[in-house]
């Protein structure tokens, strides 16, 4: 390893006469710590004037957000948040299950694609024969072991039946659906009131 070595008296001194003559290529700026007089301008007069404003603090009048997932309503909470388009003390009684129903189907333990067909022909032939109140039960649905990041809907039928019927042919001929009562199957089953037949 080399040691350094220093310049000798008379280096120093011609290292000093260049240094004194030389001319820097560009002029020297201020570091922007040192204060640089800058020009007085005086200020523009504003075109408009700004509103007096109270003092207020950012997102004072927001609402507070809600805690938890916003998680989507289950078949019966949507059915029960529809208007009401039949008599109101008839559908009380309906969903107390003080009113029998004139005919019933079972979907249950069916395919998606026989019970959407066996649905279909049973509200057309309860409206053909001037039916109102049906019972439609489709179960609860089981509980699968589900692998993926959502979970799964359980009950595929109790999700589906509803939608149906307001889909053609059936949902012009359907006034009211609602979820049924215990008596009748409560989760697992469905009122469906019919329009009257012409």
């Amino acid at each position: 390893m080399s040691r350094r070595r220093h310049l000798s008296a008379e280096e120093r001194e011609l290292w000093n006469q260049i240094a004194a003559s030389a001319r820097a290529l560009r002029p020297v700026r201020p570091l922007p710590h040192d204060p640089a007089p800058h020009p007085k301008v005086a200020p523009k007069a504003p075109l408009h004037r700004a509103p007096d404003l109270a003092p207020f603090t950012l997102g004072e009048r927001a609402l507070p957000r809600a805690a938890g997932h916003n998680l989507s309503p289950t078949p019966h909470e949507r059915l029960k948040a529809e208007p009401l388009r039949m008599d109101h003390k008839t559908y009380g009684r309906m969903a107390r299950g003080k009113l029998a129903p004139e005919a019933r189907i079972d979907l249950h333990g069916m395919t998606l694609s026989e019970a959407h067909a066996e649905l279909i022909h049973f509200v057309l032939t309860s409206q053909a024969q001037g039916l109102r109140f049906l019972l439609v039960i489709t179960g609860k649905g089981k509980a699968k072991d589900s692998h993926g990041p959502a979970p799964d809907r359980i009950g595929a039928l109790r999700h589906q039946v509803p939608h149906w019927l307001m889909l053609p042919p059936v949902g012009s001929h359907v006034l009211q659906v609602a979820p049924a009562s215990l008596r009748h199957g409560g989760q697992g089953a469905y009122y469906v009131y019919l329009k009257r037949s012409r």
